[in-house]
């Protein structure tokens, strides 16, 4: 069954791997216990999955999408746009500057920002997954298929398709964003720097065992630890915490 679950081998690839480990069964043997577990016993269970295709390019795939936010000024609300970017296998995000006008010049550059950031942090970028948004102009595909990488298109009304930059956004703004009104494109732009660094490098995320996404291996582990050797980091007036060791 751990094999089974492990992989989308067939019953008798299974079988196979059982023998190797000195474990003699019959091919109908394997078949009914994978049939009593709820376990298609044939090889085509699970191939091309949209949980494997995520797992199989987890390391060199992107998901892009707008978040908006609006602006008070003195003719009324004014909506700005900026990009998140997520890595699927690191977690960690780019969120472009802000811009209440996201014409395709805006677009394009944003998109050669991204990459040149990808390349600061050394993440490959080799797949770009995005919806049908208007405000992507074909030069902005263009612009990332130079650097090597294919754009990949969710079928529309299909959000499921890239939960995982759906979920950041929801979380920039439940946690950031919904907690301030915005003034300026300054104001806004301060508060995407910060959220971007918090949640990069402070903020515990399931998905990396409870680590912040670009932290590269857990602390070690500690018997005990008294509240004085504890410090508390705050930004954007104590509205984001995050607690560490004080250094020795």
């Amino acid at each position: 069954l751990q094999l089974a679950r492990e992989n989308t081998w067939g019953y008798t690839r299974i079988l196979g791997e059982l023998r190797k480990l000195g474990i003699t069964l019959s091919k109908q043997t394997v078949k009914v216990i994978l049939k009593e577990n709820g376990i298609d016993p044939t090889s085509s269970r699970g191939e091309g999955s949209w949980d494997e295709f995520l797992s199989l390019h987890s390391q060199t795939l992107w998901q892009c999408d707008f978040l908006s936010k609006p602006m008070w000024t003195a003719k009324g609300l004014v909506d700005l746009y900026f990009l998140v970017f997520l890595h699927l296998g690191t977690r960690r995000i780019w969120l472009s500057p802000c811009t209440h006008k996201p014409d395709s010049a805006w677009v394009v550059q944003q998109g050669r920002n991204f990459l040149q950031h990808a390349e600061d942090v050394e993440l490959p970028v080799e797949i770009v997954m995005r919806d049908n948004d208007g405000k992507y102009p074909a030069q902005f595909d263009e612009v990332l298929k130079s650097s090597g990488a294919k754009i990949k298109r969710n079928t529309p009304w299909s959000p499921n398709l890239r939960a995982h930059v759906e979920r950041v956004i929801q979380t920039l703004k439940q946690e950031v964003l919904d907690h301030f009104v915005i003034v300026a494109e300054r104001h806004l732009n301060y508060l995407i720097r910060n959220a971007m660094a918090w949640y990069n490098q402070e903020r515990p995320h399931s998905a990396r065992d409870y680590l912040p996404p670009a932290c590269e291996k857990p602390p070690d582990s500690q018997v005990s630890l008294k509240m004085s050797e504890v410090v508390c980091t705050t930004r954007l007036g104590g509205l984001l915490k995050s607690y560490s060791r004080r250094a020795a």
